[in-house]
This record gives structure tokens, sequence and C-alpha cells, in this order.
């Protein structure tokens, strides 16, 4: 009779909360596309921070103008909310921090061909990508979008602007980094150079508090230097190989460096010849000497099968013909190289990637910081998609997606010195937000603003893609976001063809 009575209480009590459930189900109030408001309640959600750790909810999420003002467990009461004007209800959702993308470069035209700032844009917010970190661009067009972004005159992401920075000389270097700090540039580019040019730029750059950002490449200079004058990010991966060799990669006599074709047909096979003991003492000093690093598998994934990345199935609705002609092979472009790709080339990229992400786990195990970034624009890359491509690689590299998740929000925040604003659902932080109808845990493919095909009752459906994008407490329906997209490039498509 007690466990009868147990029983009963226990299916009350479940009764009880489906009920409530079924309550707190409510229309969306006063929420309108491209608005901020004093006051927002997004109702009985599933948390993901981006701090690591697993799921939480349901909860309430309360934010005022442009920040987080509470996070709380949902309130149950079906009248909790009523005298709110501007309520989301996020019944059966999952929310993240706004995912943050720490390489992108600004393109307003590919191939000599006008594209629009926008089409980035709005192809990055229907991603969830809510901050960006340019790495090089056209600066003073930059700033000026920057500018637009934080007055919200723009539909855009945040926007944090690195500048390059190089010379012939020390002093040349010191004074590009003077030059960057005066313009309000937020951080410092730097590609391959001589040893004491980049000694002097990193340390000019930290008299300035501005952040350091490696491009490497075959140079003098490589993750040893990194390491010891205090690069704060790696990004991509030459130059921590190139540390193991021993002695020079084995080029052939013909060897080029600046013939693209050379260029990434032979690094496809570097990793190979990496020691793996010096491999490990590299990656040691770079966590030890505080280096983060961005490795961006996807803007190389094309490597593997390049005719999977000519026939992308996100490309038919939304590949602007100025980014489609920039991809077509050519001498001219860089990232345009794969004229001739072989089989052999795909296997010894398959290989790569095998070992150049057992490096990057290696890194995070040993306490290094791993971040998440596409750098799209080229190799077949297309803005925000390749980004969630680039999540998908982490978890293939053997990253949980909660840590995935984590790469993308609160490790990027922390690289960019922006860990106590940006990154995480905590009261105090800026509003940057976004909702799922689908657990992203299960399965990243959610992400995609094109969904995850699917059959139920025996009719195809489409389940995911995210619902709602929230930047700086900005309101965007995301499926209206990447209509947006859509018609951007039918619209530019049909005038490429009119005469």
């Amino acid at each position: 009779m007690r466990k009868l009575t147990s029983s009963l209480i226990v299916l009350s009590l479940l009764a009880f909360l489906i009920s409530a459930a079924a309550a707190l189900r409510a229309e969306n109030r006063g929420v309108e596309h491209g608005q901020r408001y004093d006051r927002l309640v997004i109702r009985n959600v599933v948390v993901i921070d981006g701090k690591g750790t697993p799921a939480r909810g349901p909860m309430d999420i309360v934010v005022e103008g442009n920040k987080i003002a509470a996070v709380r467990g949902a309130n149950a009461r079906p009248d909790a909310y009523k005298n709110e004007k501007h309520v989301l209800d996020g019944t059966g959702m999952y929310l993240l921090p706004g995912l943050i993308n720490s390489h992108v470069h600004l393109q307003d035209e590919r191939a000599g061909i006008p594209q629009p700032f926008e089409y980035e844009y709005k192809v990055w917010l229907s991603c969830g990508i809510t901050t960006i970190r340019d790495v090089g661009s056209d600066a003073k067009k930059a700033l000026v979008e920057r500018r637009k972004s934080q007055e919200g005159t723009i539909v855009a992401p945040r926007l944090y602007i690195y500048m390059v920075a190089g010379g012939a000389t020390p002093e040349e270097g010191r004074k590009a980094v003077r030059a960057i700090k005066e313009q309000g540039g937020d951080g410092v580019k730097i590609f391959g150079m001589d040893r004491d040019i980049m000694e002097a730029i990193i340390d000019e750059s930290k008299k300035l508090g501005l952040k350091v950002a490696h491009h490497a490449a075959v140079e003098e200079t490589d993750a040893r230097d990194v390491a010891a004058f205090g690069v704060d990010t790696v990004e991509h991966w030459y130059g921590i190989p190139d540390a193991a060799l021993k002695g020079s990669q084995n080029f052939p006599p013909s060897y080029n460096y600046n013939t693209e074709s050379d260029r990434f047909r032979w690094a496809g096979r570097l990793w190979r010849e990496a020691d793996p003991a010096k491999l490990d003492a590299i990656l040691a000093e770079m966590v030890e000497r505080g280096v983060a690093w961005v490795p961006t598998f996807s803007t190389y994934e094309a490597c593997r099968d390049m005719t999977r990345a000519r026939n992308l199935p996100w490309f038919k609705e939304y590949l602007h013909p100025a980014l489609e002609e920039y991809f077509k092979p050519s001498q001219a472009r860089h990232g345009a190289f794969s004229w001739g790709w072989s089989t052999e080339d795909e296997i010894a990229w398959k290989d790569n990637y095998k070992i150049w992400m057992k490096a990057v786990r290696d890194f995070a195990d040993k306490g290094g910081l791993v971040g998440a970034a596409d750098d799209a624009g080229f190799i077949y890359t297309l803005y925000g998609f390749t980004y969630l491509s680039e999540l998908e690689l982490l978890q293939e590299a053997g990253f949980h997606p909660i840590d995935v998740i984590q790469c993308a929000t609160g490790n990027n925040a922390k690289l960019m010195g922006l860990e106590n604003e940006l990154g995480r659902v905590r009261q105090g932080f800026l509003a940057d937000l976004i909702l799922i109808d689908e657990n992203p845990l299960a399965n990243l493919k959610y992400l995609y603003p094109t969904g995850v095909l699917d059959i139920k009752d025996g009719k195809d459906v489409i389940r995911g893609g995210i619902k709602w994008t929230i930047k700086d407490g900005i309101v965007y329906n995301t499926p209206k976001l990447i209509e947006d997209v859509k018609n951007m490039v039918s619209k530019a498509r049909a005038e490429r063809k009119s005469p």
C-alpha cells in the first residue's frame, strides 16, 4: 500500500510538472525583429554556458538594455510574467552565449567584384556569431564599420579590429604598432618576419596594452620565438610543426613559397616531418608562456576532399557570386590553388589532419587555451557556415561538445581579453545570446541555418537552425536574417547575368 501511495505521488508530481510546462508555453509577447528593450524576459530555457559545464534548466534569463540582469531557475507560475511587456518563450529551447569568431576578414569585394558587408554580417548572425575579431582588412573601412556596429545603426556582430604591423627594421615595427594604437585598433596582427623585428613589435604592443595575433609562415621565426616573445595567439598552425623539424622541411628543389600551389601542396606534408618529442616540448612551452591557439581546421578542409568542398549544399542559395568567382582556380588569388589537385595531395592532407588534430588536443590537455575560428572567404569557405564546420572539426579532434561550445564562447572571449564581459550566460555580462529548438550537444549540425534533414511519420522534416540571435540586447529573428541573405544572393546573381 505504501509503494502504491508513493507511485501515486510520483505520478501526480509528474502530471503537475507537465501541466506547469504546458502553462509556461505562451505566445512570445512584445518582441520584434531588430529591437532592443529596456527589459526582456526569456522564459524556461535550458542553458548551455560557455564555461565548460553541462546544460542546466529550465532557467529564466532577464535582459535589461544590452546586459544580462538575471539568470535564475524558471518560475513555474503561469502568471509569473503576465505584467512583462517583452517576453520570449523558450520552452523546449536551448540558450547559449553568442558565438565568437576569432579569425575573420571583413571583405567588401572578392575577385574585384563588390560584395556588401551586410552579406557577411547577416550570414554570421544567422549562424549565431555575435562577435568577430577581424585580423587584417582595410583598417579605415573596418573602423567605420566597428563604430556603426557599436551604435547599433547596422545589423552586424560586435567588431574587434586587429591591424597588421610590420616593417623592414625593428624601429619601423614599433612605429607601426604606435600607429595602430593611435588609430584605435583593438590589437595587432603579424605575419612571419625576422626575429628582431618580431621581438620589437611584440614588445611595443605589450607596452601599449595591445594583444598580438601571429599568422606564422615559413620564416626565420617559429613557435619557439612566439613563446619567448609573448605572442597572445597563434593563428592556423604554421610555425608549430616547423619548430619540431630536424632541420628544414624536405622541400623539392623546385619549391617556391610564393607559388600558391607549392605552398598548400607541401603544407600538407609538414606535420608528418615533425619530431613527436620536439613537438610535445614546443606545445608545453606554449602552454607555459600562455600562448593561445586558434587552429582554424575548417580553413583547409577542402584540401582533404576538393570535390566535396566545391559542392557544399549551402552554396546553392547562400554563396554570393563575388565569392564564387574568387574560389575559381587562379594563380593570382590567395587560396585559389586547387588546379591539378590530386588524390595523393588529399591523402597527405588527411594524414596531416590526424597529426594536427592530435597536437591541438594534446595542447588543450596540457592546459592550453584553444579558440574557434574559420578565416572564411578563401578555399571554398563560406562565412558562418564554415565556422560551424570548425565546431564539428573540433569534435572530430576529440573535444567533447561541451568543450567545443566553450572554445567558441568562453575561450574566444578570454584570448581576446574579454572574459569578464562576453562568452558566458552570466549576470552582468553583455547580452549576446542564441536560442535553438534542438540540443546542439546532441548534434552540432543543429546550429546550421539550414538545419538537419530528418524523417518523422514518414515525412521529411527540418530540425534545428537557430531561431533567435541576440547581439548587444538587440533581438534578431534568425530565419529572417538568412532569408535576407538568400535574397541578396539571388539579386546579385541576377545582376551578374544582366548585360
